[in-house]
């Protein structure tokens, strides 16, 4: 773990990480305000655009924007459009990695925050959502239901990782799906999280998030089935943190210790340290106390040489989707993998003046270009769960 305000020299790695950790991402498939195609969304995102708008409501909210998912009816209950969503995307990422969802060895493992139960009456079971969506699927094994809050979508990521790498499974679906409802807009208006203006992540100026919705999956492989059945990789999960602060309901730690030692667990399972990182996705949801946590942890572990060779390039892409909550992980991961993929990440929307404590490189009107091959997704949770993700591009 580093603390000095200086960049640290690079750790001696193997010759590959996925040697130690054989998990491969060989499916990916999300649903977005920017749309559901890979490549669609990829571009937009480089693009600047973004899927936030104004989205009616009965009530009087602190801020009347909101990202939503196209095709997906907001006259449709809570339950109808959660169902929809899982069940399209978890799908559509099943066929990307080129898998029929009959295949016996296939377990799911879905995240979400509230999905739809905060606006739903006399919710028979929080996990029925996911076995639905399975059932209606065809898919043989049950889902594990992972509710961590916003992380909710990396952690079932982590979860699938360790099924693999302990050998309890050789093929897992696993990520996140939460829909925009009127109670989870009403309880970041009550809150103050939600800004009355824009989401501006690492901004001198931002003042809240915006809430969005949408759904991603990534398929996770072994090696050995991967290769066995000559599977495309989207990239390599080669290793996991989590950490929890147990500050508070809805506030980090100030201190960004949990965040730091999630990502110092996830570079130790990979075998690399905080010099070997070339890019961050970061959670980057726009409220000043996050925002503020991720400045000063990324500080603490890559020190302030913002601009020094080899500085790892920081993104984030809620302003662009709105803030997904229990689908932002997964969400995110993906996008880690396309820019590991093109060397390249996308400028940050509604950023216009970097804060002037962030000590890393961000974009903020267009594109930036990295070189490297290791990429970091964090993402911060109400109640405390920080989780990274570090993914390795494919050759």
């Amino acid at each position: 773990m580093v603390t000095s305000s200086s960049r640290p020299a690079p750790t001696s790695t193997p010759a590959s990480a996925r040697e130690n950790a054989d998990v491969w991402i060989t499916g990916m498939g999300w649903a977005t305000a920017l749309g559901c195609g890979l490549e669609e969304v990829w571009s937009a995102l480089l693009h600047g655009r973004t899927g936030v708008d104004a989205v009616p409501s009965e009530h009087r909210l602190r801020n009347g924007d909101a990202a939503v998912v196209r095709d997906l009816p907001l006259s449709m209950t809570p339950v109808e459009r959660q169902h929809l969503l899982t069940r399209d995307t978890l799908a559509a990422a099943v066929r990307d990695a080129g898998l029929e969802l009959t295949d016996a060895r296939l377990r799911p493992v879905l995240g979400t925050s509230y999905g739809p139960h905060l606006d739903t009456v006399g919710v028979p079971a929080l996990d029925r959502w996911a076995a639905d969506a399975v059932r209606a699927l065809g898919i043989a094994k049950a889902p594990l239901s992972v509710t961590t809050a916003c992380s909710s979508g990396s952690d079932s990521l982590l979860v699938g990782a360790e099924l693999i790498r302990s050998g309890a499974e050789d093929l897992c679906v696993c990520g996140g799906a939460d829909v925009l409802t009127p109670a989870k807009r009403l309880g970041h208006s009550a809150l103050g999280t939600m800004s009355p203006t824009s989401l501006r992540a690492f901004d001198a100026d931002n003042d809240g998030t915006i809430l969005g919705e949408g759904a991603a999956f990534l398929v996770l492989e072994s090696g050995r089935s991967a290769r066995t059945r000559g599977a495309r990789a989207h990239g390599f999960l080669v290793g996991t943190g989590s950490a929890n602060d147990a500050v508070s309901p809805a506030a980090p730690d100030a201190t960004g210790d949990s965040v730091v030692r999630a990502v110092g667990k996830a570079l130790s399972g990979a075998a690399r340290g905080a010099a070997d990182v070339n890019v961050v996705n970061a959670h980057g949801s726009g409220t000043p106390a996050n925002d503020a946590v991720e400045s000063v942890s990324y500080t603490r572990l890559f020190g302030t040489g913002g601009q020094a060779p080899g500085a790892p390039t920081v993104f984030a892409t809620k302003g662009a989707f709105g803030h997904t909550l229990g689908a932002t992980g997964a969400i995110e991961a993906i996008t880690v993998l396309l820019a590991l993929r093109d060397r390249t990440v996308p400028p940050v929307h509604g950023l216009t003046t970097l804060r002037p404590d962030f000590p890393l490189p961000v974009p903020k009107s267009r594109p930036a270009a990295f070189t490297g091959r290791l990429g970091l997704s964090v993402t911060l949770g109400f109640g405390g769960f920080n989780t990274c993700l570090a993914f390795e591009g494919a050759p």
